[in-house]
C-alpha cells in the first residue's frame, strides 16, 4: 500500500536552505560572467571534486533537526510525525554532496527530488508538502500563487542569537497576510491606522480568511494533538508575532477560536519592533510578509519571508518600482538550482 502521509507534517527543502551553498554560488557566478557557455559544465566538476567536504548549516537545518526529533513521540515508524524531503534542482550526480551531508548529519531524510536544472515546484503535490522552504523567489512565488502548500523564501543564515532549544519546535508567525489574509493590512496600507482600528473592532466577531499559512497552522496544531503531552507543555510551541494592537487584537483571538487552533504565545507589538521579541523566543524560524521586519531579525533567528500572491494589490504595491524585473536574479541561487541561463 501506499505511505500515508494525510496525518504527517510533510516538510519540502531546496539543497540551498537546508546547507549554506553561498561558497558554490559564488564559485557559479564567477564561471558564468567569465564564461556562460561553460559554467555549467565547470560548475558540476567543482562540486564533484567537492563532493566528500562538509556543508555548513543553512537556514532551515535548525527546523529540521527540531521538526525530525518529534519523530521519536511517533507510535510507529509507519506513521511518522514529520517527513522532511530535500527538492533540488541539482543534477543527481552533483547532489551528491549534499546526500553525504545528510547522511554525516544523521539526519532522517530518506526522500529525495533531484531535477537536473528543472524547477522542483511540480512535483510538490506527489509528496503531499505541507510546507516549502527555498531560496528560490521564483519557485516560492509559484507555490502561493497555486495555493500548493506553505512557502517561504528564506533569508541568509543567523550570525548571532541563543541557538533554539534542543527539545522543541519553536515557530513564529506575523499574522495579516501570513496566516490570515491581507484584507486588513490593505485597509491599512491605503486608509491608514485609525480606519485600519475602526474597521478591525467593528468585525471583531468575524474570523479574517485563511492566509497561506493557515492550513499549515492547522495542520501543526493537529500536530500538537498527536503528542503525549497537552498543548500548554507541547515540544511544538507556536507564536503569533503581529503588529497589531488592541483595538484590533480580539479580532486575532477570535479567529484562532473560531479555527479551533491555540497558540501558546501571542504578542500584540503596536509599533513595537518584533526583532527582539523573536529573538527572546528563540525561534526555529521566524515568518514573515515583509523585510522591514525580517531583514533585522534574520540576523538573530531563521527567518522566511512569505511573498504576496501576484493577484494581490500588495503584490503590485511592492513590485510597482521594478515591474519589468524578473522575479528570480541569477545572484539568489546557486548553480545548477536554477534553469539554465541564456547566455545571450
Amino acid at each position: 500500500m501506499p505511505l500515508d502521509l494525510s496525518e504527517t507534517l510533510v516538510v519540502g527543502i531546496s539543497a540551498t536552505a537546508l546547507f549554506d551553498l553561498a561558497e558554490a554560488d559564488a564559485v557559479y557566478k564567477a564561471k558564468y560572467a567569465k564564461n556562460p557557455h561553460n559554467a555549467l559544465d565547470e560548475y558540476r566538476a567543482y562540486m564533484l571534486e567537492r563532493e566528500n567536504e562538509p556543508l555548513r548549516d543553512g537556514t532551515g537545518m535548525a527546523l529540521v533537526r527540531a521538526l525530525l526529533g518529534l519523530n521519536r513521540y511517533a507510535p510507529s515508524e509507519s506513521k511518522p510525525l514529520v517527513e522532511v524531503v530535500v527538492m533540488s534542482r541539482n543534477s543527481p550526480e552533483t547532489g551528491v554532496r549534499v546526500f553525504n551531508n545528510i547522511r554525516s548529519r544523521g539526519l532522517s531524510i530518506s526522500r529525495h527530488a533531484f531535477t537536473g536544472g528543472h524547477s522542483v515546484v511540480d512535483y510538490l503535490d506527489a509528496f503531499a508538502v505541507d510546507l516549502f522552504l527555498t531560496t528560490n523567489v521564483e519557485d516560492a512565488q509559484r507555490v502561493i500563487d497555486a495555493k500548493a502548500a506553505a512557502a517561504a523564501v528564506l533569508k541568509a543564515p543567523p550570525q548571532g542569537g541563543d541557538a533554539p532549544p534542543d527539545d522543541q519546535v519553536r515557530i513564529a508567525f506575523d499574522g495579516d497576510a501570513v496566516l490570515f489574509d491581507d484584507a486588513s493590512e490593505l485597509v491599512y496600507k491605503t486608509e491608514g491606522l485609525e480606519r485600519f482600528h475602526t474597521t478591525e473592532n467593528e468585525k471583531q466577531k468575524e474570523p479574517m480568511a485563511d492566509g497561506p499559512y493557515a492550513i499549515l497552522l492547522r495542520k501543526l496544531a493537529s500536530l500538537q494533538k498527536r503528542l503525549p503531552f497537552g498543548a500548554d507543555v507541547s515540544p511544538v510551541r507556536i507564536a503569533i508575532v503581529t503588529a497589531r494592537s488592541a483595538p484590533a487584537e480580539m479580532r486575532v483571538i477570535n479567529t484562532l477560536r473560531h479555527w479551533g487552533v491555540y497558540v501558546n504565545e501571542i504578542f500584540f507589538l503596536g509599533g513595537v519592533q518584533k526583532t527582539k521579541v523573536v529573538k527572546a523566543f528563540r525561534a526555529h524560524i521566524f515568518f514573515d510578509d515583509q523585510d522591514l521586519h525580517l531583514d533585522p531579525a534574520a540576523k538573530h533567528v531563521p527567518s522566511g519571508r512569505v511573498p504576496y500572491r501576484s493577484d494581490s494589490p500588495l503584490y503590485s504595491h511592492l513590485h510597482a518600482p521594478t515591474a519589468t524585473a524578473p522575479l528570480v536574479d541569477i545572484g539568489s541561487e546557486p548553480p545548477l538550482l536554477l534553469d539554465k541561463v541564456d547566455a545571450g
